[in-house]
This record gives structure tokens, sequence and C-alpha cells, in this order.
């Protein structure tokens, strides 16, 4: 039986599992906890589209199979192996001036790998940490590098990575004609003033190209200008309700030769906002979009990548409102299609 008790600290639910007495809020301390997030409707229309919003093509069809319980489970030398790994990067700036300073990334870094360990049984020293607090790896760019290079080295089939990112991103001329907006995305490591910017081109083809089939890697990147920011294929268009959605091509027709995808696994990103957007902190130091995507878990919002997308911009939108800031809306982005509404969310 579940029992809904509200954390006292962030007036937030937390989803109780069944026979379970506490369960662990990211942002605190144990506490009784549940909540159900009602769904949004299924949606209507499901449409693919490769130049604009009202271009649709025919709805892609989905099969599933289901496992009989009196099916016996395979042995375990028989079931797939799995390997969790994650490198988690927040950057406060500190000490690089009041508009470049950051409150909340430290914090959101360490929520994040809290969830990864939690929910998600990720081992803690399979996790990489680098941020400005001591007795992490500071977060210069070579040392987001070689953690990158490091998060898929050697993947293999079962695998479940995470790259989770929290600082500033910024933009900049796109010079190979692969960018429908002729910018290209970066990323601001700690010492991007002597070494300079991580560009999305650079981050596609450390942690995007190398994943083999079977692999999956997730992206959570809390960011200005972060909506693409992994140079993935397709984007998402989803409406408030969720009735109306498509994945949208986002490569440009005439670079439609360079391959931005993977060698056969499977890569999806949640942003912080699309890539003309800002993204803001709350008024406590914590990002709107981290707060956001952990809040929608904790509350059962996670159960598909359409209802957390859905989620994550509801709780977004109104933080925006509450502190007056410009708005901001989480994206998703992939390197293959799928239904959001019927594919498990899952790290």
């Amino acid at each position: 039986m579940f029992m809904p008790v509200n954390c006292s600290n962030y007036n937030t639910y937390l989803q109780l599992p069944t026979g379970s007495q506490v369960v662990c809020c990211s942002r605190c301390v144990l506490r009784f906890a549940y909540s159900r997030c009602p769904p949004p409707p299924p949606p209507r229309s499901y449409s693919f589209s490769s130049s604009s919003y009202n271009n649709r093509c025919s709805s892609l069809s989905y099969a599933f199979s289901f496992f009989s319980y009196n099916n016996c489970p395979p042995p375990p030398s028989q079931l797939p192996r799995q390997r969790k790994r994650a490198v988690i990067c927040g950057i406060n700036y500190k000490g690089m001036g009041k508009n470049m300073e950051l409150e909340g990334c430290i914090n959101d870094a360490i929520a994040m790998q809290n969830l990864l360990v939690r929910e998600f049984k990720f081992p803690a020293s399979s996790i990489r940490m680098l941020t400005e607090k001591g007795g992490h790896q500071p977060p210069t760019k070579i040392n987001i590098t070689i953690a990158l290079r490091w998060l898929v080295q050697d993947c293999q089939a079962g695998d479940s990575l995470v790259f989770y990112f929290a600082g500033h991103g910024d933009q900049q001329p796109n010079n190979t004609g692969d960018e429908v907006d002729e910018l290209d995305e970066t990323l601001l490591p700690l010492d991007y003033e002597t070494k300079g910017v991580i560009v999305d081109d650079e981050i596609n083809e450390m942690i995007v190209r190398p994943i083999p089939a079977g692999v999956k890697l997730h992206a959570i990147v809390d960011a200005c200008h972060s909506g693409t920011v992994l140079d993935l294929p397709f984007l998402c268009k989803i409406d408030k309700s969720g009735q109306t959605w498509f994945w949208k091509d986002h490569r440009r027709p005439q670079k439609a030769g360079v391959w931005k995808g993977t060698k056969g696994g499977e890569v999806i990103s949640f942003s912080g906002c699309n890539d003309h957007q800002s993204a803001v902190e709350k008024t406590i130091p914590r990002g709107a979009m981290t707060w956001a995507f952990i809040d929608a878990i904790d509350r059962g919002c996670g159960n598909t990548y359409g209802n957390l997308l859905i989620a994550m911009r509801s709780t977004v939108l109104k933080d925006c409102i509450d502190t007056d800031s410009a708005i901001q809306e989480p994206q998703l982005t992939s390197s293959e299609v799928f239904d959001v509404f019927t594919r498990p969310f899952s790290l």
C-alpha cells in the first residue's frame, strides 16, 4: 500500500516502492513518500519530419513481445551483461567574475550522482565526478575529454552510460556547413579562457559515433544553448499536452552524407533549453532543468520519455514564471526515432 507524504524541506513528493519504509530524497534526507503523476493523454498523432513542422510522413508502427510468466528466466550465464558508467561534471566558475559565476552546478552534480546510485543502481565506483569541490577532479578541458573517452572505452552490448553536465554553454559560428542555424553549440570547461571550449562536433566524435550495437548512452546537459549539443540527427517536437509530436531530422539536407549517428548503439539526450535559449538557476542554488529532471523521476513521472519531457517542461515553465526569467524549454534529441510515449525510460 502506498502513502503520500510531503517532503517538508522542498514541498515535493517522492515515490515509495511497495514494501519499503523509507525513500531517499535526492535533495535532502530519508523520508516516507509516495505520489503518482498522471500521464498525459495518449498521443493522437505521430509523424516524422525531415524539413518542417507541417511536413508529416507516415506513422511508424511498433510490435511488442511479452514474456510469459510460465517461462523460466534464462540462467545467469545467458543473461546479457550490463555495466554502468557515468561522467558527471558541475562547474560554478568561482573567481572568474560575477557574470560568469554560478551557484548551483556542483549541487546539481552531487544530486545527479545520488540519483544514479539510489534510483538506477549505478555503482559509486563507476561514476567519475568533475567539479571544483575537493576530492573531485577539476573540470578542465583535458580532464573532461579524458573522462568522456573513458566513458565509452571498451563498451559492449548491455552497457548503460551517462554523461551529465551542469555549467555554461554557448554558441559560435559554424564553418563546416552541418548546422541548420549555422552555429555550433559549445560547453565551457573551467579553463575555457586559456584552453578553449568543447564544440558539439567534438562531443559527437567522442561519445556518439563510437557507440556500438546494444549500448545505450544518455546525456543530460543543463546549460545555455544546449538543445542539440550532441549533434544528434533527430529532435523531438511535442506540444504541451502530448497530443501531437514528431521527430524532426535536424541535419542540413546538403550535408546529409555527414553521419552524426552511432555504430549501431543508441544515444539519447535531455538538454536544458533550445539552442537559442538560456538556462536559468532557481532561487535556491540549483539548475532549473536538473531540478525538474530529478523531481519528475521522484514523483513517478519518468515512466516514459514523453511523460518525463512534458513533466520537466511544466516544472521549468513554472520556475521561469516565478522568477520572472526568460522562458526555457527542455529538449529531447536522439540518434534514432522511437515512440516516446511507449518506450520506458531507464538509465
